[in-house]
């Protein structure tokens, strides 16, 4: 599947494409017409690739009370920290660096209810940076799993992506694993957790989004009366809120 973030870009490059694949057969040299085919392969090739949207399914133990990692990528930072905007006070971060070679299609890293959505232009400093967290353009959410454990997860552009997509809202009702937005060309993803979350995650460690279980959110104290509803078509299918640079 190609995500459908990726599709007005997808044309523009097939557009190149065919402009070089054409512009190519007026060249009679081939050390020019031979560079202006592969460019034109290549470039859609690796759009193509990168906007891939592979069907994701949380393992089963992971549904009810499982934290998944929202990205695919790679570990970069396992830290202690407090956290003023939703969790209000101590919190575990995990911090998800996507290379471009990564799928950049993101997940709801658990169950419950968005509480809070909101998009923050920023600057645009190399995804590991330490301050990338605070200052790059960034969308976070606040999700409340139906134990009442709080959870906090941010989409944050790097140096080479300008754009990030999401179509989260508040009060949206969400499933572990849950498809719901891009960020474009290099990006990081940082969840936070409360210290009562049990982590199974290291750094260094490669993760891939919806399917491998980064924790699990404690739930001896669980109301089964507040568990979420499974989310509905109009809420799968609710506005996308994009960025423009």
């Amino acid at each position: 599947m190609i995500a459908r973030e990726g599709y007005t870009i997808i044309a523009l490059v097939m557009g190149l494409a065919l402009a070089l694949t054409v512009g190519s057969l007026w060249v009679d040299s081939w050390l020019v017409r031979g560079p202006m085919l592969a460019l034109a392969a290549g470039g859609l090739a690796f759009t193509l690739y990168f906007f891939r949207d592979p069907e994701r399914t949380p393992p089963p133990d992971a549904l009810e009370a499982g934290i998944v990692a929202p990205a695919d990528g790679r570990v970069v930072e396992v830290a202690d920290e407090e956290e003023p905007l939703y969790l209000d006070g101590p919190a575990r971060r995990i911090s998800i660096f996507l290379s471009p070679l990564d799928v950049h299609v993101n997940r709801v890293p658990a169950r419950g209810v968005i509480e809070h959505a909101e998009y923050r232009p920023g600057d645009y400093l190399v995804a590991w940076h330490p301050k990338a967290s605070e200052k790059n353009e960034r969308s976070e959410f606040g999700l409340r799993h139906p134990s009442g454990t709080m959870l906090l997860f941010k989409q944050i552009a790097g140096a080479v992506a300008r754009r990030i997509e999401y179509d989260l809202q508040e009060g949206d009702t969400v499933e572990t694993g849950q498809r719901f937005g891009i960020v474009k060309f290099g990006s990081r993803m940082d969840l936070l957790v409360p210290p009562s979350v049990e982590l199974r995650v290291e750094e260094g460690q490669t993760v891939r989004a919806g399917t491998t279980v980064l924790g699990r959110i404690p739930t001896t104290d669980a109301d089964p009366s507040q568990v979420p509803k499974a989310p509905s078509a109009s809420t799968d299918a609710s506005a996308r809120r994009s960025s423009t640079p």
